[in-house]
């Protein structure tokens, strides 16, 4: 009876971890859809975000539905906003929208350039955030982890490629230019864990 209980509590949380997975996909197609125009009218979303994303199934009004509602929770985000012209309700994307997409873009740019041959230097992302902005260091230590960062202590984070054009637009999207060094480092103590961690040679 507890191994059945177990299962369905498994079963659950794959199929909470799978809608909030699509929920995801969803809201970030729908900024990539609005970045790319620019002003996108609300009626054409979901057609839009369809397009992009073929392979999820559904009621149609039911999806319609889906796509609006992420358009209203990235408004929230203040990555895009809803503007009113001759009667027609538009979605429009902000300046930060402009900031999260670009830097989506730069992570899948730093997952390319893990295929290439290492320079044999480290950039270091070291970090001293006042604890008044406690939660902008638990963010930036999250958005660290996304990008592919080692974390070598609490404050200091490691990767072997070029990455500082989004390193600085991680600082501008959260505001904490001085509070954050970039650096380069020829060498590193005892890195033979380190370069094992990132597969190199």
């Amino acid at each position: 009876m507890k191994y059945n209980k177990a299962i369905d509590h498994m079963g659950t949380l794959e199929l909470n971890a799978r809608r909030i997975r699509t929920k995801n996909y969803v809201q970030q197609t729908v900024l990539a859809c609005v970045g790319v125009a620019g002003i996108l009218a609300v009626a054409l979303i979901a057609p839009n975000v369809f397009q992009a994303l073929p392979h999820l199934t559904g009621n149609k009004y039911k999806f319609g539905y889906r796509a609006r509602t992420a358009a209203g929770r990235l408004a929230q985000k203040g990555y895009v906003r809803f503007v009113e012209r001759r009667g027609m309700k538009y979605v429009e994307i902000t300046d930060q929208g402009r900031r999260v997409l670009e830097l989506e873009q730069q992570k899948k740019s730093l997952i390319g350039r893990i295929r290439k041959r290492w320079d044999g230097r480290w950039r270091m992302i070291i970090f001293d955030i006042p604890e008044k902005r406690s939660n902008i260091r638990k963010r930036l230590r999250s958005m660290m982890q996304e990008l592919g960062f080692l974390r070598l202590q609490d404050s200091v984070w490691v990767f072997p490629y070029d990455c500082e054009e989004v390193v600085a637009l991680v600082k501008a999207e959260l505001q904490v230019g001085k509070d954050v060094l970039y650096v380069i480092a020829e060498q590193i103590e005892n890195d033979k864990p380190i370069k094992r961690h990132f597969n190199l040679k």
